[in-house]
């Protein structure tokens, strides 16, 4: 069964009359004198109309739950679809392991990568398990790890991020929070070899930028990146979570309009109607994306590509007025 957004009755209402055309049976149909298959493109075509309006002016409210759909497609998804022969590496070898971020090695289209992910999970025992994509300590210094990892191999790393944030609880607080992410932040900078980091749903504060530091941000037409969540926001500087629509139009976070302050460098065009509808596609556009990001650095030398990515991110901010 779909799930459908605030915003989308009327995509739902129209769908349902598909649904419940298809539920007639072809003799019923020819009793009643209706032609099923015509019936059905005619509506069809006016969902497609209706999406097509619907998802050309979406606003940056909007946008946030489009990101957040339950049906998008998360992290091992892009995994399990464009990376052959992963191997999940567990641990960050100082507390544990934090299923929130998923990461090792594997190839992408015959190149070995190195391979990191903040997944949500699907239903309610994954995102459990998961967390709901919002690491822990361990989790970041797992990333680290992996990131060592492929600098010492001179592998690739592609990043596919997708959380609301860092896990804000007193035991990860405890075991050093902050610092877990300003290391993995630090070491995206560092890095000697090409990072390649795609926003895939939410972008949420640094938690989201400790994986996203990169030579290449690439962005989901409908995902957002903020330095903090809409709600977050609106709690903050009113005193009111339910003014989240007005904090979404002011934090900028939709990809046109980071595209244009500089801080992501791509964005890839969604199927109509967002990447819930057309998971397979979505990914597909994904993987070529990385590919064409990938081969700008084929040839170049470590440290031309960490002076690249630093390069990039000071250069963040000094052209706007």
């Amino acid at each position: 069964m779909k799930t459908y957004l605030e915003f989308e009755t009327k995509i739902a209402e129209l769908e349902g009359k598909i649904a419940e055309l298809r539920s007639i049976s072809a003799e019923e149909a020819e009793e009643g004198g209706i032609n099923i298959d015509e019936e059905v493109a005619q509506l069809q075509a006016k969902v497609e109309k209706a999406l097509a309006d619907l998802y050309h002016k979406l606003d940056p409210w909007q946008k946030t739950q489009v990101a957040r759909h339950p049906e998008r497609p998360h992290a091992m998804d892009y995994i399990s679809a464009l990376i052959e022969g992963f191997m999940p590496l567990a641990g960050d070898r100082c507390f544990g392991e934090d299923h929130a971020i998923v990461g090792g090695p594997g190839w992408f289209r015959g190149r070995p990568v190195m391979v990191i992910g903040q997944e949500k999970g699907h239903d309610t025992e994954s995102r459990v398990k998961h967390n709901f994509g919002m690491a822990r300590p361990e989790g970041y210094r797992k990333a680290v790890r992996l990131m060592d990892m492929a600098e010492r191999f001179s592998m690739p790393v592609l990043t596919f991020v997708d959380t609301a944030g860092a896990y804000p609880g007193i035991g990860a607080e405890e075991r050093g929070q902050a610092e877990a992410i300003a290391r993995s932040t630090e070491r995206c900078l560092l890095l000697k070899t090409p990072l390649v980091a795609t926003v895939i749903g939410e972008g949420g504060s640094g938690g989201a930028v400790a994986l996203a530091t990169a030579n290449k941000v690439l962005m989901l037409e409908h995902s957002v990146y903020s330095v903090i969540s809409p709600e977050g926001a609106a709690s903050i500087l009113w005193r009111d979570s339910t003014k989240a629509q007005t904090a979404a139009k002011a934090l900028k976070l939709t990809a046109h309009d980071l595209k244009e302050l500089g801080v992501i460098d791509e964005i890839i065009e969604e199927p109509l109607g967002g990447a819930h509808r057309d998971p397979k596609a979505t990914i597909e556009r994904v993987g070529e994306a990385i590919t064409q990001a990938l081969s700008e650095y084929d040839g170049m030398d470590g440290e031309t590509v960490r002076k690249q990515r630093r390069d990039k991110f000071l250069a963040i901010g000094r052209t706007l007025g």
